[in-house]
């Protein structure tokens, strides 16, 4: 793939429940842009999908209509990256603990697997915070999570 090759597509829905299937088409879209195989592009876009949905869920506190998420997909002669953007509550995901796939499932705590998932599912997976802040003339800018995912051309899946 030429650099007039590279591919980049971004789309903005609300932060509603009802938008992850645009997103899932979209994201689907990329991944067969980018020549994946049907088990890669359902990694990509169950990986997208989860992280979507904790952003509904833990970012904006549930489905926020008058909010957004942004999803830019980059087909590259070597990757498919995958950036989702929003402005809810800041994500560190190293205050998630490890979860312990190998216990018994009634021992195991509920939720807490989604970012073990996109690890799996993903190449890889990292995360970006900018607060907030006072810009020019008195316009502040708003805070947001930055989440790149990316899905190597020719990795073993």
């Amino acid at each position: 793939m030429s650099r007039k090759d590279f591919v980049k597509r971004t789309v903005v829905l609300p932060a509603l429940y009802a938008s992850l299937e645009k997103i899932g088409e979209f994201v689907n879209l990329a991944s067969r842009e980018a020549g994946f195989n049907e088990s890669d592009c359902y990694k990509v876009q169950l990986a997208v999908d989860e992280a979507c949905s904790n952003i509904i869920e833990h970012a904006y506190g549930g489905e926020a209509a008058e909010e957004d998420i942004t999803c830019t997909c980059k087909v590259t002669a070597d990757n498919l990256v995958v950036e989702l953007y929003d402005h809810g509550q800041a994500f560190d995901p190293t205050e998630i603990p490890v979860p312990d796939v190998k216990a018994a499932l009634h021992a195991r705590a509920t939720g807490g697997l989604g970012l073990y998932f996109m690890r799996q599912l993903m190449d890889e997976v990292s995360f970006n915070f900018t607060p907030g802040s006072a810009g020019k003339n008195g316009v502040k800018s708003k805070q947001g999570n930055h989440l790149i995912l990316i899905k190597h051309k020719g990795a073993l899946s």
